[in-house]
């Protein structure tokens, strides 16, 4: 029998390199835009190579996004029974940090998962979210539902979602204590310590353009930019599929549309709040505030913009990258003039752990608004930030 050539250079971790790597790309692309053959070369394999250990992108992107879930379970679960809730959130934060390149698959792409898979996967972030809070549960006793549960994890979790470069250490001391100050938070005591923010609610769409847009908004956000066809688009506003092309190009230019109005409100929005602010701290109170109820009131229009920024063309997506970092950089210059020992880089960290709250908390909450919900998530954010 003639030996294989490769045998003695073929890692015997390969399929776990291939998960790797392929987690990496999913977070970085989204599923739709990922490929097997960019997969592939982050292995250093060909794209036949791959099929070899995994059928198809959607095998492979079923165990991507199990895996992490999988290590936090053994995480957790390593932890003692009646451990401390730093013992716990210690747990889940160095593997999440230790895998933030391919840790957030599951936190916008999971509902491309079919029914069975995406049962299970909740089954087992459940079985996380239950031991921690056990331990915020024995150590400020609560009847919060997991919320501060939930919102630690958000904390923790959003390291996933951006790439700021800060030394791992350093980023799990960081959200280590971002998320033990969110699970000692009080949410149901804040509303006389939180200031009230109204946004501009949904405007009547009037022309046939935002008539379009705002049938394609839920769409998205429910199915996914890839999974929504220009029949449904045009059959939620009454109109053949041809006549969509009077008033948008194609598909992606209702998307970028959204991802432009997202910006554009979420930017009005903050720079009102801001007025009237006395200092630092007010500010962030502000901004905090104003987050949370942009997020209740438009939530699906942000779940669009958040999820499916990746999937638009670089010439577009490139003015909306730069209005994210103008509105990251407005909370780092308030955050850092209202806690001068932090550096921009930890700064940052912070503000998108304030947003990985806000995100979670609300899912947590079923996105079901009011006045309470809306105090209960700002008091949580305000805690990741530090406050």
């Amino acid at each position: 029998m003639t030996a294989d050539p490769t045998a003695a250079t073929r890692p015997r971790n390969r399929k776990q390199l291939i998960v790797e790597a392929a987690g990496r790309v999913f977070s970085e692309r989204g599923y739709h835009m990922a490929s097997m053959e960019k997969i592939a070369a982050g292995v250093g394999i060909t794209a036949a190579a791959l099929y070899r250990h995994f059928p198809n992108k959607y095998a492979l992107f079923a165990e991507c996004a199990d895996l992490m879930a999988d290590r936090l379970v053994v995480a957790v679960d390593e932890v003692p029974s009646g451990a401390s809730s730093t013992d716990v959130l210690t747990a889940v934060t160095r593997v999440t940090v230790a895998h933030r390149a391919s840790g957030g698959v599951y936190r916008w792409e999971a509902r491309y998962l079919n029914h069975e898979d995406r049962r299970q996967l909740r089954a087992k972030f459940r079985h996380v979210i239950g031991r921690v809070d056990e331990a915020v549960q024995r150590e400020h006793p609560l009847p919060d539902g997991r919320l501060r549960a939930v919102a630690a994890l958000g904390a923790i979790g959003s390291i996933t979602m951006h790439h700021t470069s800060i030394a791992q250490r350093r980023a799990e001391e960081l959200l280590l204590a971002s998320a033990l100050r969110v699970a000692a938070a009080a949410p149901a005591a804040s509303r006389g310590g939180v200031r009230t923010v109204e946004v501009v609610a949904h405007p009547v769409p009037r022309t046939r353009r935002a008539q379009i847009l705002a049938a394609a908004i839920p769409l998205f956000a429910r199915d996914g930019f890839a999974s929504v066809t220009n029949g449904q688009i045009a059959e939620a506003v009454g109109l053949a599929p041809s006549a969509l092309y009077r008033h948008y190009s194609g598909k992606v230019d209702i998307l970028a549309a959204a991802c432009l109005q997202a910006a554009g409100l979420l930017a009005r929005e903050v720079d009102q709040s801001l007025h009237e602010v006395s200092g630092p701290h007010d500010a962030i109170g502000a901004l905090a505030a104003t987050y949370v109820a942009y997020s209740f009131e438009y939530t699906a229009l942000n779940s669009v913009a958040e999820a499916e920024l990746v999937g638009l063309p670089a010439d577009l997506r490139r003015p909306l990258v730069l209005a994210q970092r103008e509105h990251i950089a407005v909370w780092e210059q308030q955050l850092r003039l209202a806690r001068p020992e932090l550096d921009p880089r930890q700064a940052r960290v912070l503000v998108h752990a304030g947003f990985g709250v806000a995100v979670e908390a609300g899912r947590g909450l079923r996105w079901q608004d009011g006045p309470d919900h809306r105090d209960a998530v700002t008091a949580l954010v305000m805690g990741a930030l530090g406050f």
